[in-house]
């Protein structure tokens, strides 16, 4: 029997079981389509990274001595379109049966079933062999409890895998150490030169040039930095844990403009391809802290926890409440981004930064993309379909599963608390907390009114004067509507007034 397997561009699983045996009736087809290029518009070096990605893949199952089909963009054959390359491939090369392995993204699932119960071939569908759990797992977990939170979950996972657990309890004696991980960063702090990979990908700029694909950000053709195979991603990860992890925990939420990747691993773009396997990273994280009693548990815990616990939660919440979940809008916020979350330019040190960093790199960490960007959105009311649109095109992490969930989720608390347990929002304290924006900002961080009052100061208690009714009963924001409370009616007005005037100027903010 004549078989073709599809590979996704974010399937680049090298132990997959599919790889152990050479077929000669196994005919393997990676596509680069037009329909994943215009389902939002991606940074360009997303694209880039994930064509380069995908090419290597190819290139070593090929080397391995598996048949491979793979079509460029530019290939006078390609149809852009998954079914429509399909249905070619299939009638070209008489396949009597077609495989795929289960889609991460709700979209492709959907267009993959569809296919298959039109089409005369046999099919069969496999695991993608990737993750520490399965679509439901969570859903199972949670089965008949209202809050779904994820430190349960965690703590699950941890026992399950036995994962820095020392005879049925955790190491250390704690399951979390997140409070000792929030720390501001020393401005003498020394922070590595990031670990890069040069490439020149000249070509593949004027190949999307050529082909008219409409992207964001910038790229230095000439210096491609990010690792797009299984060698350069181990590589990275060797030098996340020997030259980072010992600082990763302590200033993992901290805000700087003396690097753009500081203490942080980088690996998010080669864990969601499936180049790396969450399980490897987690166990030589794991193995490190064991010979290294030095690096603090903290970092090594922290660490693991955004993995074993938040990365595999995501999902699992994904897969429990799509497709409404891409419809949720708890606060019905209805207002558009502003330009500049294009371009950076805002008089708003944080957000030029960090939008800049992100047109720049295709990267910002979690407290960036939580604190100062998500936050602004939240805080202003600003539509979430254009929030997501904006993260799941410009990270080059960012697939729905885990985009969509982070932002509209635990960004946005567009599903009403579904993820959070309140708002993530904050006035301008918390960026002068933990940050070094504020000391070269247009705007004092102090200041609630005036043209130089931070915007966050009176949009934070605009948001949650506005949005009372649904957020007062909440058991973690009462103290919050105390303080705003002490405040005169003439006061309140008069910041409430100032928000107003921000967001009808937001573009010249």
């Amino acid at each position: 029997m004549k078989k073709l397997r599809l590979i996704l561009g974010d399937q680049l699983n090298h132990q997959h079981s599919w790889y152990q045996e050479k077929e000669g009736n196994t005919l393997y087809v990676m596509m680069e389509m037009g329909q994943e290029l215009t389902y939002t518009i991606h940074h360009v070096q997303k694209v880039i990274a994930f064509f380069l990605a995908m090419r290597a893949f190819a290139e070593h199952l090929e080397k391995q001595g598996h048949q491979v089909l793979y079509l460029k963009l530019d290939d006078e054959r390609n149809q852009q379109s998954l079914t429509d390359n399909l249905s070619w491939i299939i009638e070209e090369h008489k396949i009597e049966k077609f495989e795929y392995q289960m889609p991460d993204e709700y979209r492709l699932d959907k267009q993959l079933q569809g296919y298959c119960g039109a089409i005369e071939a046999d099919f069969e569908v496999f695991d993608t062999e990737h993750f520490m759990t399965s679509r439901t797992d969570l859903a199972d977990f949670f089965k008949g409890k209202k809050q779904l939170l994820m430190e349960s979950f965690y703590r699950n996972m941890r026992k399950k895998y036995k994962v820095l657990m020392d005879e049925g309890e955790p190491v250390g004696g704690k399951w979390n150490y997140d409070h000792d991980n929030r720390n501001k960063m020393p401005e003498d702090t020394y922070v590595p030169e990031p670990k890069s990979f040069q490439r020149d990908v000249t070509d593949l700029v004027e190949l999307l040039e050529e082909r008219g694909v409409k992207t964001i950000g910038n790229v230095d053709s000439k210096d491609f930095l990010w690792p797009v195979t299984r060698e350069e991603g181990l590589e990275l990860f060797d030098f996340f844990l020997n030259d980072c992890m010992p600082f990763f925990g302590k200033y993992q939420d901290a805000m700087t403009t003396k690097g753009w990747s500081l203490f942080h691993s980088r690996i998010s773009f080669l864990l969601n391809s499936k180049i790396l396997s969450p399980e490897e990273i987690i166990r030589k994280s794991e193995e490190y802290g064991r010979n290294n009693e030095e690096v603090p548990l903290s970092a090594i815990e922290g660490f693991i926890r955004q993995i074993l616990g938040w990365r595999e939660y995501m999902r699992g919440i994904y897969w429990k409440y799509m497709p409404d979940y891409a419809k949720e809008n708890f606060f019905n916020h209805k207002r558009k981004l502003p330009d500049w979350f294009w371009t950076g330019e805002t008089k708003m040190k944080c957000l030029s930064h960090t939008i800049g960093q992100s047109l720049d790199y295709a990267y910002a960490h979690h407290i960036q993309r939580l604190m100062v960007t998500g936050n602004f959105a939240l805080l202003a009311g600003i539509d979430p379909d254009e929030v997501d649109q904006w993260y799941l095109g410009i990270y080059i992490d960012a697939i729905e599963w885990v985009e969509i969930t982070n932002t509209r989720g635990m960004s946005q608390f567009a599903d009403g608390g579904v993820v959070a347990t309140k708002p993530y929002v904050s006035s301008a304290n918390y960026m002068h907390k933990m940050s070094h924006y504020c000391g070269s900002c247009h705007y004092k961080y102090k200041e609630k009114l005036g043209e130089k009052a931070c915007p966050f100061n009176s949009l934070y208690w605009d948001f949650l004067d506005r949005n009372r009714e649904k957020l007062e009963k909440n058991h973690r924001m009462g103290m919050i509507y105390r303080v705003w409370d002490k405040n005169s009616t003439e006061k309140k007005n008069q910041i409430i007034e100032q928000a107003a005037k921000y967001l009808n100027k937001m573009e010249e903010i």
